[in-house]
């Protein structure tokens, strides 16, 4: 089951990839320009580009346009909306690959999956494209946010795969605890709809930007991305909702380091990351409740917050020693 698992991850890695390629070839192709007969003419309102609305295609109407320029049109736009559903569909096999590398991995290791760093970053990743099919179920049209999506699977999986990766072995037995699946699993779900929420978040810097004027990279990327609006609704959804679940994720693991090792909190390295996270994350939910702040400033909280999960989960298990040192890194 191990090997099995391990094959599963390297395919949908490729999944992944492909999933991508299809995103980009609809940002490309959302991009196209007619050119029959005349000079190019900007497709009116073309995907979001020009309205805004989150659109999953160029529109295929054009001013002035003759009957073979409108034609033109409508096949790229057909071909972009392709080319995207595929790309969605090719990420729903990509996740699907993804659950059963770590269905099978957890079979092997006769345990759930979290026993390591590489198996963190492979069940938080699987909750952050999981999560993320949901939304495009609720919102299709945000569909092209799917190409930043997939790309930030694509290299999280990988580099689990070529950099993390561990053999299977038992559960260090500190971990021998039911506190291990209640702890482990609120961390899990809520640092995976946290790497959901960076994308939306991210786009939303681009796309504000790109809709003061600013024509400058990476500024010009967000030329077909939903509305500056919509992604930083959904950049709050999403914190707001996985913020609680964070919270009681650190209050569990306080309440099984006071059984394991004596104490509630003794601001060991990982501890001392957690709380860090934990205030920059409320610190971005009381900014976005406050109207005097900027929403761009708002989020920018929301960036550097996940910057400090990844330095929870990187940089102190790479280069710090404490109690819960069990990345399984040499």
């Amino acid at each position: 089951m191990s090997v099995l698992s391990d094959q599963l991850v390297t395919v949908a890695v490729l999944a992944y990839l492909v999933a991508m390629i299809g995103h980009a070839v609809e940002y490309a192709l959302g991009n196209a320009r007619v050119r029959v007969g005349t000079p190019a003419r900007e497709l009116v309102g073309a995907g979001v580009g020009a309205s805004g609305d989150g659109g999953s295609g160029p529109e295929p109407a054009v001013a002035g346009a003759t009957a073979v320029e409108r034609t033109v049109a409508e096949r790229t736009a057909a071909r972009a909306r392709a080319a995207g559903l595929g790309a969605v569909a090719v990420t729903v096999v990509a996740a699907l690959l993804h659950l059963g590398a770590l269905i099978a991995r957890g079979v092997a290791a006769d345990r759930m999956p979290w026993g390591n760093m590489y198996e963190f970053v492979l069940t938080v990743s699987f909750i952050g494209v999981a999560g993320w099919l949901v939304v495009l179920w609720k919102r299709p049209t945000l569909r092209r946010l799917g190409l930043f999506l997939t790309l930030v699977m694509m290299l999280l999986v990988a580099t689990a795969e070529l950099v993390l990766y561990t053999p299977v072995v038992p559960l260090v037995p500190a971990l021998n605890s039911y506190w291990f699946i209640i702890h482990v699993a609120t961390i899990v779900f809520s640092s995976g709809i946290f790497l959901l929420g960076v994308v939306p978040a991210a786009a939303y810097l681009m796309r504000a930007g790109y809709e003061q004027g600013r024509r400058s990279f990476p500024y010009l990327l967000a030329k077909r991305m939903p509305a500056a609006a919509a992604l930083e609704r959904l950049t709050f959804v999403l914190h707001a909702f996985s913020f609680p679940i964070f919270t009681f994720a650190v209050i569990a693991g306080a309440i099984w380091a006071e059984a394991a090792w004596g104490r509630p909190w003794g601001w060991d390295p990982k501890e001392t990351w957690a709380f860090i996270s934990w205030v920059v994350y409320a610190g971005y939910l009381h900014a976005r409740a406050t109207p005097s702040v900027r929403r761009n400033v708002a989020t920018w909280l929301a960036v550097l917050g996940f910057l400090t999960v990844l330095m929870n989960l990187f940089g102190v298990n790479i280069f710090f020693e404490g109690l819960h040192s069990y990345g399984g890194l040499d």
